[in-house]
């Protein structure tokens, strides 16, 4: 039986209670279309579909607090699992971005029979992975050393080094792991009261939901940079912070920078933690998606900053969530797949020895959404119930969500082209990349659509400081 925008409904209801969003605003929302989304055998398209309307709808909800017109919001499943590959259907002067997976990165078969998966696409990754395993610089190279060792002695190893790695497990393994247990005594969107501070009213309502409201964005890759991308979206004034020794992969960031001002802070210096606090003291919402523990250590962790800013929203991103045996591990969307056994499921399906993942990056973009939702409900709250707020989302809890979703048989379905999705493309026009063009906002506001007042930037392109 194939799931549908029923399906899709219930989970929007779910996520949006976790959010402690009213019940009575979901009768303003419509979801049309059916699985399957795209081909594979996970329910995709029913998660894209929920976590894009959770935030639609938030945003909605957030400016009629503020005095702007009650609206209803649509999304049809279609464009929901367009937006869930993003990155993949923007073009620069009429062309895919290029690809950006390093040789070393990718899956490898050991000695055991066993699988596991590398994730090399940043330079110390993978120079870290040559040099631990004392071997030439090369796929071949890091071959031949897993030639001689078991799948669970490379995870073990590289995962003590602090290397994103994943041995690959069926579903059934992951289900007895003690850290799949950890993951499902937490619900996907954790949104928690963690200080005290007096309600701060919200602007009143402007042209567009969030406009008015500011976000700090220390996050790469897609999951986090999706959240920004989406507070952008509706009109928050986003400043992404990175810093011109970090390494980026800049097809992420040409897709993921869009709506976004951006700008360099070193946070190795401490006179630029400083320059960071001040412009925290001065936001509304910071969301993170560094390491456990790392802005901590530099006085930037959750507590921190709801002392520095009484009533601050903080949003934090993890691979494996606070709590359990892994707590501490690090990892990306694919490496959740392959612990996970998603990856492993999909192979199976596929009649072949090794993984198969999704068909997009669903977990980091779902995340995403997630997060955004919880930025969003996270202030509305603030200014109704006072309080500092955080919330968590982390990749393998969202992963769980997926998983819970069902399955279909859905391998051999027709897939999307950038071609099939024409009417979802918009035009930017000039950029500092390019021509460039991608999908437009997938949750239809009726009073305010959503949209991005500037276009992408590379990192690093604008002042250090709120407009």
């Amino acid at each position: 039986m194939q799931a549908d925008s029923k399906a899709a409904a219930g989970q929007l209801e779910h996520i949006w209670g976790l959010a402690g969003g009213d019940a009575k605003a979901l009768n303003q929302v419509t979801l049309t279309g059916d699985e399957p989304a795209l081909p594979g055998i996970y329910n995709v398209g029913v998660q894209a579909q929920a976590a894009i309307a959770a935030t639609g709808l938030a945003a909605a909800e957030i400016h009629k607090v503020r005095g702007g017109p009650a609206q209803t919001v649509s999304l049809s499943m279609r464009h929901a699992a367009a937006t869930f590959r993003s990155e993949s259907y923007i073009r620069v002067d009429g062309k895919p971005t290029r690809d950006f997976f390093d040789s070393i990165h990718g899956f490898y078969k050991c000695g055991d029979g066993g699988w596991v998966q590398v994730h090399a696409n940043y330079p110390a990754h993978r120079m870290a992975v040559a040099e631990l395993l004392h071997c030439p610089y090369s796929r071949e190279g890091v071959q031949k050393v897993f030639d001689g060792m078991t799948a669970q002695a490379v995870e073990d190893l590289l995962a003590a080094n602090k290397l994103p790695v994943a041995r690959m497990r069926s579903e059934t393994e992951w289900n007895a792991h003690p850290h799949s247990a950890a993951l499902d005594a937490q619900p996907v969107l954790i949104l928690e009261k963690i200080g005290e501070a007096d309600p701060r009213p919200l602007p009143a309502a402007g042209a567009r939901p969030l406009e008015g409201l500011r976000i700090l964005d220390l996050t790469k890759v897609i999951a986090g940079p999706v959240c920004g991308r989406t507070l952008a979206e509706h009109g928050a004034d986003v400043l992404q912070i990175t810093a011109a020794h970090l390494a980026h992969v800049m097809p992420l960031v040409i897709d993921a920078n869009r709506g976004k001002r951006s700008a360099y802070l070193d946070l190795r210096k401490a006179t630029e933690v400083e320059r960071l606090k001040a412009l925290a003291a001065d936001a509304d919402v910071f969301v993170q998606g560094y390491r456990p523990g790392t802005l901590a250590a530099r006085g930037l962790g959750p507590e921190h900053l709801a002392e520095l800013r009484p009533g601050i929203v903080y949003v934090s991103l993890s691979a494996f969530g606070h709590q359990g045996p892994w707590a501490q591990r690090r990892g990306f969307d694919s490496i959740v797949q392959t612990a996970s056994g998603i990856g492993h499921a999909g192979g199976v399906a596929a009649g072949r020895d090794g993984m198969k993942h999704l068909p997009c990056q669903a977990l980091d973009h779902a995340s995403g959404y997630l997060m955004a939702l919880g930025a969003i409900m996270g202030r509305l709250k603030q200014s109704q119930e006072g309080g500092s707020w955080l919330a968590r989302v982390s990749l393998a809890r969202t992963g769980r969500w997926l998983q819970s979703l069902g399955k279909q048989d859905a391998l051999g379905a027709e897939d999307m082209t950038i071609d099939a999705i024409s009417d979802l493309i918009e035009d930017y026009g000039p950029t500092a990349f390019g021509h460039m063009t991608g999908v437009k906002p997938a949750a239809q506001l009726s009073a305010t659509p959503g949209r991005w007042a500037t276009k992408s930037v590379p990192p690093g392109m604008h002042r250090a400081e709120w407009r």
